[in-house]
């Protein structure tokens, strides 16, 4: 077949998403398809709409020539390939991953509400509104729409009107172990975007406040770095943290399970009822509740106890695996 991959991002970019391109690139070619993956290059610097057009005629041949288009977005991409998809019958299977609305909302407000409850009287301006419309109207009129989650599934489904789509959910990759190296000091590392809902400024404070009982602890916010160069980092860190406000299926704590290191998490995940007896939960409205979990990693007995619980959790589910979902979901929509 002739697959085209819609994302924003690609490697070197180091997000989930940049992973999750990138592997299903690899996986429909080693079944010998023919891929293309359209990403953004010009399109990072330009405003929303236009960002959007250009992009569009970007994909256009590809889409044209298309057995189906993979979006790995809800707005940036994934609406441009729904149009392009309408335009010449091509199906489209969009995978959710984030939230761009509920990211824009947080970024511009600097509220501090969780992705749980954001859907619930959002307070949206002009703009976000036509976002909501636009968003909506997408996941609509794709002809399969694809979860990893389903706690990101359950919010979405009133404020979208979801109830006549095709909507699956295949799980992120949980991959084999790869390290089980010890810590060489103290160190938390915080991979992650710099914006508002990823909650970094809250959690400082509760880690500084930790530091004050703990002062051997050190916390090192990582916002850019190769992915194959985080993963030797985390090799040998002490603790992997991701405490923001809202994370559907956060890759980096994926990364953490495969190298045996505890993690603490936002209770408001779509992995948190997977690791609650895993990791270290947190709430991320509250700072005290995010340095309880600091200082509870911080005892070594605690900490040692927290390694073995990583340990012990071997759940498998490949990019193979992944791809081979979605290829099915292809199939049955193609009936």
């Amino acid at each position: 077949m002739k697959i085209l991959i819609a994302t924003g991002i690609y490697p070197p970019a180091t997000s989930g998403p940049a992973q999750y391109a990138a592997a299903m690139e690899d996986e429909f070619k080693a079944r010998g398809n023919s891929v293309t993956v359209a990403t953004f290059s010009i399109e990072h610097k330009l405003p929303t709409g236009l960002r959007h057009v250009v992009y569009f005629f970007k994909i256009l041949k590809s889409a044209y020539c298309a057995d189906f288009i993979l979006a790995l977005d809800t707005f940036s991409t994934g609406f441009p390939a729904v149009l392009a998809g309408k335009l010449f019958g091509t199906p489209v299977l969009l995978r959710t991953g984030g939230d761009f609305l509920y990211e824009q909302y947080v970024e511009r407000t600097n509220e501090p509400i969780v992705l749980s409850q954001f859907y619930l009287a959002p307070k949206l301006n002009k703009k976000e509104k036509i976002i909501l419309k636009i968003i909506r109207w997408t996941l609509q009129n794709v002809s399969a729409l694809i979860f990893s989650t389903e706690w990101q599934r359950d919010i979405f489904m009133k404020p979208y009107a979801l109830k006549k789509q095709r909507i699956f959910v295949v799980q992120n990759r949980f991959d084999k172990k790869i390290s089980n190296l010890p810590a060489t000091q103290k160190n938390f590392i915080f991979a992650t975007r710099n914006i508002a809902y990823k909650n970094i400024s809250n959690f400082k404070k509760a880690f500084i406040a930790a530091q004050k009982k703990y002062p051997e602890i050190t916390l090192e916010i990582i916002h850019d770095m190769p992915h194959e160069k985080l993963m030797e980092k985390m090799k040998t860190c002490y603790v992997v943290v991701m405490p923001s406000l809202g994370e559907i299926s956060p890759h980096v704590i994926l990364d953490a399970v495969r190298v045996n290191k505890p993690f603490i998490l936002t209770r408001e995940s779509g992995y948190a009822a997977l690791f609650q007896d895993v990791g270290i939960l947190v709430d991320p409205q509250d700072c005290v509740s995010m340095q309880q979990g600091i200082e509870f990693l911080a005892e070594d007995t605690a900490y040692e106890a927290a390694v073995l619980k990583v340990q012990n959790f071997n759940v498998i589910h490949t990019w193979r695996q992944i791809a081979d979902e979605i290829l099915d979901i292809y199939k049955k929509i193609s009936v």
